[in-house]
């Protein structure tokens, strides 16, 4: 029977996959703001040899208790209605009113960066100057990444292999969008192309196994980078988060409102160039921009003060109590 946390998991997958869809908004924002984002992480990881161990065994229900599974399947399902059911509408907002639902990311990634900022607590002054280290240089090195131009890409499956790898690892990191990592290795339109023929049956041999490699490598470096995330937020916690947090104020770059389409004649959402710009003048557009960031900031802010996103998780070792 469905339970009520089910249809809560539902409607968190639902706001992740929402935040995929947007070019610089990454579905672990949203996980890490609603306190799901440690749970998500561990349940990736358990994918392990203990969990093959169980399968094997036929152990089906003790191999799915140690993955989380009834947790991944309804998350997953919500991404997953996210994606196909808002993709229309985030797609026509960012082409038809781009500069105002960048605004309001905007104003949703801040506050969202604020809440990650409270959950800081180192125990020493040196845990505390590490921990503003490194958040500025994670913060430095997003807002490098989303200035990069793209690359052409590399023939052959090894690279494609890697372009899964990075890209998976990018999407479960808040502030990084993995969309937009494998549009930077100028594997968007293929990858995207044949998952768009694939219904139709368009895909060719050659289609299907890049979509394999693509696979595997998404796969793997999920497997992998998942335990990494995880050891760090149980043994570096302040740090980590520090971490999250200055991906997620660098990734700002990414929704700056003021911004200047350099590509009017590209008709392609994603094939087209802005450019930020610092506005001169406080008109109306601009007074809108700012109403729209504010509003997503205190909508992010609210939830929070009402209970509908959490608190930090409970403390980890080396973490001190609030």
């Amino acid at each position: 029977m469905p339970r009520a946390a089910d249809f809560l998991n539902i409607l968190r997958g639902l706001l992740m996959g929402a935040a995929d869809i947007v070019p610089g908004v990454s579905g672990g924002t949203v996980a890490l703001v609603l306190g799901i984002y440690q749970r998500l992480v561990t349940a990736i990881s358990r994918f392990d040899r203990e969990a093959v161990r169980l399968v094997l065994k036929g152990r089906l229900a003790d191999a799915a208790t140690h993955v989380d599974l009834r947790f991944l399947a309804t998350l997953g399902a919500g991404i997953g209605i996210g994606v196909v059911g808002l993709a229309r509408l985030m797609h026509y907002l960012l082409e038809h009113h781009h500069n105002a639902t960048s605004a309001a990311f905007f104003g949703l990634i801040l506050g969202s960066s604020l809440l990650v900022l409270a959950m800081v607590r180192p125990a020493t002054h040196g845990g505390a100057a590490g921990a503003v280290v490194v958040g500025l240089a994670a913060a430095g090195f997003a807002y490098w990444l989303v200035g990069l131009e793209r690359v052409e890409p590399a023939a052959g499956l090894p690279y494609t292999f890697f372009c899964g790898a990075i890209a998976i690892c990018a999407m479960i990191l808040p502030g990084i969008s993995g969309a937009y990592i494998l549009l930077l290795l100028g594997k968007y339109e293929q990858i995207t192309g044949i998952l768009k023929g694939l219904p139709h049956g368009e895909a060719t041999t050659g289609d299907l196994a890049t979509l394999a490699v693509f696979a595997a490598g998404c796969a793997i470096g999920l497997a992998l980078f998942s335990r990494v995330i995880r050891w760090l937020l149980a043994n570096c916690w302040s740090v980590t988060m520090a971490a999250l947090c200055g991906f997620m104020v660098g990734s700002l770059r990414m929704v700056w409102p003021w911004q200047r389409d350099l590509t009017p004649a590209v008709e392609e959402l994603k094939q087209k160039t802005f450019e930020p710009y610092w506005p001169t003048t406080l008109d109306g557009e601009s007074l809108l921009y700012i109403a729209l960031a504010a509003a997503g900031l205190l909508l992010v802010l609210g939830l929070q003060w009402l209970g509908a996103v959490g608190p930090a998780p409970a403390p980890h070792e080396g973490e001190p109590s609030a």
